[in-house]
């Protein structure tokens, strides 16, 4: 039986170049104590932004350079985390950059509260007599609306200054998750035991063509998650409770409204993607998941079942270096300023891509202004990864484009916006996938790839999405969140969706606890606004080629200096409307359409 290796027992070129940010451990200590020292390089404007604006500019340009200076600290020890969750080491230093932010945070809190303060029309008179506050111009207008919800400057002071211990939920999850859960091993269809983790069972087994191996690893794993299902429930209903809490001292109507500020839409457009989603998508995923169910001959379809492929004896797999190869043929219809982002993702050791024990779930992009993106997957040589990885540089180049044309104040875009450009890639890699074949066969594989794509976003996530819009409705009347209701509600909802055509058992309950995103504020749903939102502008890539190609560069290029609905507008994407989500749900029943013919 193969064993889960240790991070050190990894090849050192499966992993990412951290010294890219710091060179050394002791380069990194540095400049953390250094970065506390320098606070005052900001803190000398406390008290002092009513005087003009070449103050407040001056204290803002002053804020923006410390904090990338500490992003960059906390960078660092966060990925060594994030690669190596065992270690004790890491675990001191992520906690020493927390403590470190959160310190910086509570003492730079001054700024927005004094700019909140002024006089209303003096931030618009100060950036007429100053014509340099026009880049914080829209992080500034921003600020303002969220006036009617602040508290004082003492209790924001306050607030922020228990922002690591705030944080704990998530860390608890994490942590019970990727340090302290032990799994049983599973037998597959030739009667072998195979070691079960979080990283084998959702990025290998989940997928896997040996019907005894997905179902066994599926209970296997489901076993370990029963056993720790109060203690997730716990830190999720803490998570919960201090946000509604929050919500409420704000004087926000609901957390959903507060949650759904900083991403710049409304309530409709939430609903929109979570109600019309659920309600057509939800017959083409039962017709998939019978066509599933016929073509490999199961005696039912389960929970286990649902990411099986559909022609086990045609999977091509494929390596690291030939993923690499084919997402930077596919992307290159991105022309060449994209196109140098990702070949220095590969070549330039960007991507940590082992699998070890206490690395991380999942799959992840992170970049760090003033450095470059680091991008974390655990390779399972399967087609799936590729559009896994795909999806991960397509946030690395939206993100490199954006520091590289805006300012660090301008370039992060709203949560609502956030997925599309990484779900681009996905969709630009399986056009670039079936332009290479006209073999039926290779189609329906390829179709079936995508397909992965949207199961991932419109499935997957949007059901997350569901979940916590009612987790929040229930949290907003006092219901207390438990094991028992968390595992009820997420039954109830996966049963509504697949109607008769899945069985849905007690280990499919447990669903919400396998994913970090619930800790993220409401980020489920965005993936589904995502890949709405890339639905369309691929389409007009097919139609009208280049032209939409360069509005879509010009749209990853403004980075946040817009809305997301006005980043939409400039790629030819109407989001207020329910238009493209409609047609979004049209389009994936038309690729079950497709694969229904093929069988």
């Amino acid at each position: 039986m193969s064993k889960i290796l240790t991070r050190q027992e990894v090849d050192l070129e499966a992993t990412w170049n951290l010294k890219d940010i710091f060179e050394t451990k002791e380069a990194w200590e540095k400049e953390l104590n250094d970065v506390q020292q320098d606070i005052s390089s900001v803190t000398q404007y406390e008290g002092r932004l009513k005087e003009g604006p070449d103050v407040l500019l001056a204290c803002l340009t002053a804020q923006e350079e410390l904090q990338g200076r500490i992003s960059r600290v906390g960078a660092y020890a966060q990925l060594e985390l994030a690669g190596d969750s065992i270690n004790p080491e890491n675990q001191i230093r992520a906690a020493r950059a927390r403590d470190t932010a959160s310190s910086i945070s509570s003492a730079l809190s001054f700024v927005k509260s004094e700019i909140l303060s002024l006089p209303d029309g003096m931030i618009e008179e100060y950036i007429e007599k100053q014509p340099a506050l026009q880049d914080f111009e829209r992080s500034l207008g921003l600020l303002l609306k969220t006036k009617p919800h602040r508290l004082s400057a003492e209790t924001e002071k306050v607030l922020t200054s228990f922002g690591d211990v705030l944080g704990a939920p998530y860390r608890i999850y994490e942590r019970s998750k990727l340090a302290d859960m032990t799994f049983r091993t599973a037998e597959d269809g030739r009667g072998e035991e195979v070691p079960v983790s979080f990283a084998l069972y959702e990025n290998k087994y989940v997928e896997s063509a040996d019907t005894d191996l997905h179902r066994n690893a599926f209970h296997a794993f489901s076993e370990t998650l029963h056993r720790y299902r109060n203690t997730f429930a716990e830190a999720y209903g803490t998570e919960v409770k201090r946000q509604v809490i929050e919500s409420r001292l704000r004087g926000y109507d609901s957390v959903t409204e507060m949650l759904l500020t900083p991403q710049q839409v409304t309530t409709e457009m939430y609903h929109n993607i979570l109600d019309i989603l659920q309600e057509e998508l939800a017959p083409h995923m039962r017709r998939y998941a019978a066509l599933k169910k016929k073509v490999l001959n199961l005696d039912e379809m389960t929970f286990a079942d649902l990411k099986a492929p559909l022609d086990p004896d045609f999977s091509p797999g494929i390596t690291y270096q030939e993923a690499g190869d084919l997402i930077k043929e596919a992307l290159s219809i991105l022309g060449p300023e994209y196109g140098e982002i990702v070949a220095d993702a590969f070549a330039n050791r960007w991507v940590d891509y082992a699998d070890n024990a206490g690395k991380r779930t999942g799959a992840f992009c992170m970049s760090i202004p003033g450095v470059h993106s680091y991008i974390l997957i655990s390779w399972a040589d399967n087609m799936r990864g590729a559009f896994t990885l795909a999806h991960e540089v397509g946030h690395a180049g939206h993100l490199m484009l954006a520091n590289k044309y805006q300012r660090p104040t301008n370039s992060r875009p709203s949560l609502y916006f956030i997925e599309a450009p990484s779900t681009m890639n996905e969709l630009l890699l399986a056009d670039h996938l079936l332009q290479r074949s006209q073999d039926p066969r290779m189609r329906r594989w390829v179709i079936s790839q995508l397909l992965g794509t949207y199961f991932h976003n419109f499935v997957t996530h949007l059901l997350e999405g569901e979940l916590q819009r009612q987790v929040y409705d229930l949290a907003m009347n006092n219901v207390p969140l438990t094991a028992v209701k968390l595992c009820e509600l997420k039954g109830n909802i996966l049963s509504s969706f697949w109607g008769e055509e899945v069985v849905i058992d007690e280990h499919a309950k447990l669903t919400w606890m396998r994913q970090p995103h619930y800790y993220m504020s409401l980020y489920p749903y965005t993936y589904a606004a995502g890949l709405t939102a890339s639905t369309a502008v691929a389409q007009l890539i097919r139609e009208e080629g280049q032209p939409a190609v360069d509005r879509w560069l010009e749209v990853l290029k403004a980075g946040g200096s817009m809305s997301p609905l006005e980043l939409m507008k400039l790629a030819g994407v109407d989001m207020s409307r329910p238009d493209a989500i409609r047609s979004a749900a049209a389009y994936v029943g038309s690729l079950i359409d497709e694969l229904e013919s093929l069988y």
